[in-house]
Order: C-alpha cells, then sequence, then structure tokens
C-alpha cells in the first residue's frame, strides 16, 4: 500500500470514532478504509454509502454483489474481485457468468433479470450512457428505485476501485489474481 497504515494510537480522536464505528459494522478496518481513514470525514460518508449500497439497497443481495464484480473488472481492482467473488457465486451467480466477466467476454444468464442488470451495467460503464432498449429492460425488471440503487452501487464500487488501485491496496494474502493482464498487477502482488 502507498500509504502507511496509521495505527490506533496515532490517529486522531476524530478517527478513531470511525475507525471504531467501522470495525463494528465490518468487523475491522481493513483493506481501503486503511487508506479512507486518512480522510475522516470522507471516510464516514463513503463507508455509510457503501455499507447501503451493499447491505440496504432495495436490489437483491446477488446484484449488489454482481454489481460489485462488473465494477471491480471495469476498474481491474483485484481486491475488490477477489473479496466478493465467493459471496457472488454464493449468492447464485454462475461460475461460468464471473469467468466471461473475469476474461473481459460476454457472460451468459439463465435468469433474464441478470442479464437486462448486467447489460444495464455494462452500457453504462463502456459508453456512460445507456441505450432506451436497455434502460426499458431494465426498468421492467428493477423499476425506477432499483435502477438509481444500481448507478449509485456502479458509482461507489468504481470510486472503490479507484482508490484501491491509486493507493495500491493489496490483495489478500495467498489470494490468486483472477486476471493477470491489470495494468501494474507485478507491483502489486510481489509486495511493492
Amino acid at each position: 500500500m502507498r500509504l502507511p497504515v496509521i495505527k490506533p494510537d496515532a490517529m486522531t480522536e476524530r478517527q478513531q470514532e470511525i475507525s471504531a464505528r467501522i470495525a463494528g459494522r465490518r468487523g475491522a478496518v481493513r483493506g481501503p478504509f486503511q487508506v479512507w481513514i486518512q480522510s475522516p470525514e470522507l471516510c464516514e460518508k463513503v463507508e455509510a454509502l457503501g455499507a447501503f449500497c451493499r447491505f440496504e439497497s432495495s436490489l437483491p443481495l446477488r446484484l449488489r454483489e454482481l454489481s460489485l464484480l462488473i465494477a471491480a473488472r471495469h476498474a481491474d481492482a483485484q481486491y475488490s474481485w477477489n473479496a466478493h467473488v465467493a459471496k457472488a457465486i454464493e449468492e447464485g451467480i454462475p461460475v461460468a457468468a464471473i469467468e466471461a466477466i473475469a476474461e473481459r467476454r460476454e457472460p451468459s444468464f439463465d435468469n433474464p433479470a441478470d442479464d437486462a442488470f448486467y447489460q444495464f451495467c455494462q452500457e453504462l460503464l463502456a459508453d456512460n450512457f445507456v441505450s432506451d432498449e436497455t434502460f426499458e429492460r431494465a426498468r421492467q425488471y428493477f423499476g425506477p428505485q432499483g435502477l438509481v440503487d444500481t448507478v449509485g452501487a456502479l458509482g461507489n464500487f468504481t470510486m472503490l476501485g479507484m482508490l484501491l488501485n491509486a493507493f495500491q491496496v493489496d490483495l489478500q494474502a495467498g489470494a490468486e489474481p483472477p486476471f493477470p493482464d491489470i495494468r501494474g498487477y507485478e507491483r502489486v502482488s510481489d509486495g511493492h
């Protein structure tokens, strides 16, 4: 990681307060939160948005996890991918679809709602826009709130990927990279 981890005894009172809240909700202050805590006010707001996107959104859990993987692959954020791929599989996202996303191939979904969701996310990330056809198809499955929650999740998880990459937040110990073509992978994987 490009920034040193702030030890609890070196934290400001505000950093300690936010760290305690994060640890209470997430079990520990790790990964990206070790960076975000450098800016405690931003950390507090980002953590709240991330908690909403992951735990409270109107989207089914499988699609919250899928949006995380789509954004992680879009940003080449291996830490995020590795932290969530097992959960996505556990929630019913087909392994073959996950492998296709990792390999930048078009995934195939048996569930038409999952396919509509993927197409919406992919168009938005790739083109910064969504076609009328893709928008209407996704709206029929997820409604206005679901689409707003989807865009919020993609924005949050893309920001997460940017942070992980900019600050070279390391892969989890022993985790294999799912996509070795990522720029800078060698630098991150060998601990530099």
